[in-house]
């Protein structure tokens, strides 16, 4: 079995590293590993391809930035020509992002079968272009699966046939147990000058609804200056807050070196870090707030109280079996619900189900074996 893969944007990197491990331990699979190029620099790509022990990409289409339309297209120009050169009998993708959706509609039209690793996921909400990217992504692909109940009950409303739709867990936290005994031994904590008990908050914010408006984001950032009156709050920029802030002159006086300790109040802006040093930085705090989804996995798998700054989440397993409260996008409930949060943490529960490490063993399985599925039920 041919299969291509295909990776695009940090988040997709978490989800894949596992797949090709457990591909790459069947003789029968051979697997060629496509990155379009979405997310390009260092930090947001290459370090994660370091700190995951994934392997060099096959082919790197070099898309880079654009609009979400530009960006899809020049992706599907791109990977036509690819998959007409390696003749893959199922292209797999992952997430959310734009490489998602592009790989996927690239595929169907070359009609080759398609797998989609978290499927289903639903926030309910059209202006996220990530809710449309995982729409159209799950209506074109064969192999669907899920990492959380909720996302069964949404393909089958949407008409999906339950015997494409396959529960098998979340390989985000297949990733981070996997590289466990490295993150837990990251120096990023000594070289805050943080020990062990010390109290300090995490904060990553990159929604475009969140950021991209200068007068939301400074709304926000007097929000989290008061709280770091109470915590410090250290902030790792994704680049797209980076600019916006360099643009208004906010960095030239507050981006700080990682290796310079952080005071006991006040925010730490960080440049984006690799993955080893941001799960162990999360492990530890006393709180996280973030519109990221997968932050919202990763600090209910380890107990982290989070506070999701949307007013929506497509991981509700996330607040029904974690740590997890969503309090909206209105600068104004953040200290508040902050505060309370530090004070009365929520009690921290089991994972929730098949949250194991081993759902990308499930996957491969799946995939070797398409009706093992049924005769598992």
């Amino acid at each position: 079995m041919k299969i291509a893969n295909i990776v695009g944007a940090r988040p997709n990197f978490l989800k894949m590293a596992p797949l090709i491990n457990e591909m790459q331990a069947h003789a029968s699979i051979s697997t060629t590993l496509i990155h379009t190029g979405q997310h390009y620099d260092r930090l947001m790509s290459g370090q994660f391809f370091e700190d995951l022990d994934l392997r060099e990409p096959d082919f790197n289409l070099g898309v880079g930035s654009g609009s979400h339309a530009s960006q899809t297209a020049e992706t599907m120009r791109r990977l036509e020509p690819v998959f007409d050169a390696v003749h893959p009998d199922l292209v797999l993708v992952v997430g959310d992002v734009n490489s998602t959706l592009a790989g996927a509609l690239t595929a169907a039209k070359l009609q080759i079968p398609i797998a989609h690793v978290e499927a289903g996921l639903r926030s309910f909400d059209r202006t996220m272009p990530e809710e449309i990217n995982r729409l159209l992504t799950d209506a074109v692909s064969d192999f669907l699966f899920i990492t959380e109940e909720s996302g069964r009950e949404n393909l089958l409303r949407e008409g999906i046939a339950p015997r494409k739709i396959h529960f098998v867990g979340n390989v985000m936290i297949d990733a981070l147990q996997a590289s466990r005994s490295r993150w837990e031994q990251s120096s990023i904590l000594s070289r805050l000058g943080l020990g062990d008990g010390d109290p300090y908050a995490v904060l990553t914010l990159h929604r475009p609804a969140n950021v991209d408006d200068p007068l939301t984001l400074m709304n926000f950032l007097d929000a989290f200056q008061a709280l770091a009156r109470h915590v410090p709050i250290v902030f790792p920029l994704h680049p797209r807050v980076k600019q916006q802030l360099l643009r208004q002159g906010y960095l030239c006086r507050n981006l700080r070196d990682p290796a310079e300790p952080l005071h006991r109040k006040g925010i730490a802006f960080l440049d984006a870090l690799g993955y080893l040093d941001f799960i162990a930085l999360l492990s530890r705090a006393r709180l996280v707030l973030t519109d990221s989804g997968g932050v919202q996995e990763e600090t209910t798998f380890l107990g982290v109280p989070c506070l999701t700054l949307r007013d929506n989440t497509e991981r509700p397993v996330t607040i029904t079996h974690g740590t997890n409260r969503v309090i909206g996008s209105d600068p104004g409930r953040i200290v508040n619900e902050a505060l309370r949060t530090l004070e009365e943490p929520p009690r921290r529960s089991e994972p929730p189900r098949l949250w194991d490490g081993r759902a990308a063993e499930r996957i491969v399985g799946i995939l070797m074996d398409p009706h093992r599925h049924e005769r598992d039920r």
